[in-house]
């Protein structure tokens, strides 16, 4: 995380904005990136230049390849990728998801994933023109629990996520860049309610060890850490978020 600038998706709000505005704090210059730009995402890129950081706002679908591409272009040389964005729809079974449905979340939270990882190692890489650096995807608790009756497709492509992550790394470690993933459990963000059920997290609760859903600064916190100097030997992990569950 030493120079250069760090590229976050999904920075408007949840996970997102609190590693931003925490990245902000150390010092970090930031690129922030959601598909609609908005009051909410300038809100976060006014809280980091308060803090005295570079922030660039971005608007781009991860679903569509110009638009990672063209993101990637206005960001500038980057030496960080938090590859954040991501969402589920309604809460349904298999047997009840349309072709349709199952496209949009696989386009926007693995072939999203996977594009973005792309166009980071196309800039981070020294043999091509890069000075190296560290991606980190959020994936989710999902992918390792499964999501029955929720969102079985969301957590196979977060699980998709993770296989991406052990792969690219083992793939670039030798261009400098290091590659890893956060698995965030029950957070109390507005995901719950764009899925369709606001009082998820206050309902799953009792279900984590800790008996709390955890707070998007938590998180970021790993997500920080995973960029920075303090994990230069760690590449290819996956690192669980969960409050024990």
């Amino acid at each position: 995380m030493s120079g250069g600038t760090t590229l976050v998706t999904g920075a408007s709000r949840g996970i997102g904005a609190a590693t931003a505005r925490l990245l902000a704090s150390r010092g970090v210059d930031l690129a922030l990136a959601c598909r609609h730009p908005g009051e909410e995402i300038e809100s976060v890129a006014r809280d980091c230049r308060d803090a005295g950081v570079r922030a660039v706002v971005i608007g781009a679908d991860l679903a569509v390849e110009s638009d990672v591409v063209r993101m990637f272009d206005e960001a500038g040389p980057i030496t960080g990728l938090v590859a954040n964005a991501g969402a589920a729809p309604s809460l349904q079974r298999v047997e009840d998801m349309s072709a349709e449905r199952i496209d949009e979340v696989l386009a926007l939270n693995l072939r999203g994933a996977v594009l973005c990882s792309r166009e980071a190692v196309r800039r981070m890489a020294p043999r091509l023109g890069g000075s190296g650096g560290a991606i980190v995807h959020v994936t989710s608790r999902a992918a390792v629990l499964g999501a029955r009756g929720e969102w079985v497709d969301y957590a196979a492509a977060k699980a998709g996520t993770e296989a991406l992550t052990v792969g690219l790394a083992k793939e670039v470690a030798a261009d400098g860049i290091r590659v890893n993933a956060v698995r965030p459990g029950l957070i109390d963000t507005e995901f719950h309610a764009r899925a369709g059920e606001p009082g998820r997290a206050a309902r799953v609760a009792s279900a984590v060890p800790m008996a709390r859903a955890g707070r998007p600064e938590e998180v970021a916190g790993a997500i920080a850490w995973l960029l920075g100097d303090e994990a230069s030997y760690v590449t290819g992990a996956v690192l669980d978020v969960t409050g024990g569950r």
